[in-house]
């Protein structure tokens, strides 16, 4: 069988995909994985066939950093509606029928922002899986996206579909437990939901300093808020690993305590093995992956889907919540040493990890997309 996974944006949109694309690989599946010119070599990294659904975009050599500003939720929603469900479907349904027409899938695999990809499938009569990459959800709402995506489809000449029924395609994925989706924005009865990745077994805590993990993805480079939580960890009796990523030089941050350690870059798994507390922006990946291993968090939501998965984390009391723009070292002081010195935190990330841990591996959703076909 062959099978294309799509994905649109960053790797927050890729990285959910490569347990089922590595698991139908295993099988003996032939594999393809679908992405912006931009993301060629992350998609090649990781092992797979990248075909390219643009041509990569040059980096300005002088590039200014990112400005700082209060989150402002309809401006998020305006984003998803004019760049994803707007120009990016209307660009992604051209490139996926092109590629499919070529490299012939049997199933097409997207993720769940890549709403062109679905309107391809559909026109080619291709079965189509949605995976869900927005864990809490809310933030692409039928009323968010469906003007634009009903205008896509009505060029494609396909028939109404006003409830958003047929964007889901004939499966729906969700590599998270049921709790973290907030009840307000529920998924299809029918969804298959299974963990993000392998099971992670209960960590026994060991004498001797904590690790905190900190990080704003990939994408997030605000220098700003960097300095100020480095500068409220700096006299507390903790090791502290901060992934800073490849726009800023960690040099740039100038003499740190022996006890902190600034890095462009580390693979999340070799941090996350050992962290006690993560400190993050509420993305879905970096979210989900430190509740699989049972950790909690402070949370900084910047924008995107974060604000959303935020929200749900406090009120499951996995989290804290800090506001990136007006939070001091202080207040960052104060949050780290709460998380981990008062147990209910701690306690309740390890029920979210237990029930990751009940859920099936994404190797067994590999039958029902094979059943597809």
């Amino acid at each position: 069988m062959r099978i294309l996974f799509t994905f649109i944006g960053g790797s927050g949109h890729f990285r959910p995909l490569i347990p089922f694309a590595r698991a139908a690989r295993a099988a003996g599946h032939t594999v393809a994985v679908a992405g912006s010119g931009g993301r060629y070599e992350e998609i090649t990294a990781a092992g797979f066939t990248a075909l390219r659904t643009s041509e990569p975009k040059p980096r300005p050599a002088d590039e200014p950093e990112q400005r700082l500003e209060p989150v402002d939720l309809a401006r998020e929603e305006q984003v998803l509606r004019d760049s994803f469900a707007g120009r990016g479907a209307r660009r992604h349904a051209k490139a996926i029928r092109e590629i499919a027409l070529g490299y012939k899938p049997d199933v097409i695999v997207r993720d769940e922002i890549d709403f062109g990809s679905a309107i391809a499938a559909e026109t080619l009569g291709i079965p189509c899986v949605n995976v869900i990459v927005l864990l809490a959800g809310g933030l692409a709402r039928k009323e968010v996206i469906l003007d634009p995506v009903s205008a896509l489809r009505a060029e494609y000449g396909l028939v109404p579909d006003p409830e958003l029924t047929r964007l889901n395609g004939q499966l729906v994925i969700m590599p998270a437990p049921p709790s973290l989706r907030d009840p307000r924005h529920p998924l299809p009865q029918s969804t298959f939901w299974c963990a993000p990745g392998n099971r992670v077994p209960r960590r026994t805590h060991t004498a001797g300093k904590p690790l905190i993990y900190f990080t704003l993805g990939t994408l997030d480079t605000h220098r700003e808020v960097f300095e100020r939580v480095l500068a409220g960890l700096r006299d507390l009796p903790v090791r502290v690993v901060t992934t800073v990523g490849r726009r800023l030089d960690p040099a740039s941050f100038g003499p740190q305590p022996e006890h902190v350690r600034i890095e462009q870059f580390i693979p999340q798994q070799e941090i996350l093995a050992e962290a006690d507390l993560v400190i993050a922006h509420g993305g879905s990946g970096t979210l989900i992956g430190s509740l699989a291993h049972g950790i909690p968090s402070v949370l900084l939501p910047m924008g995107a889907d974060q604000p959303h998965n935020t929200r749900r984390c406090v009120e499951l009391g996995t989290a804290l919540e800090l506001d990136p723009v007006t939070f001091t070292p202080q207040d960052a002081a104060r949050a780290a040493a709460t998380l981990l010195h008062e147990d209910s935190y701690r306690l309740a990330a390890q029920q979210i990890q237990d029930e990751i841990n009940a859920l099936p591996l994404p190797a067994q959703a590999l039958g029902m997309i094979e059943a597809l076909a």
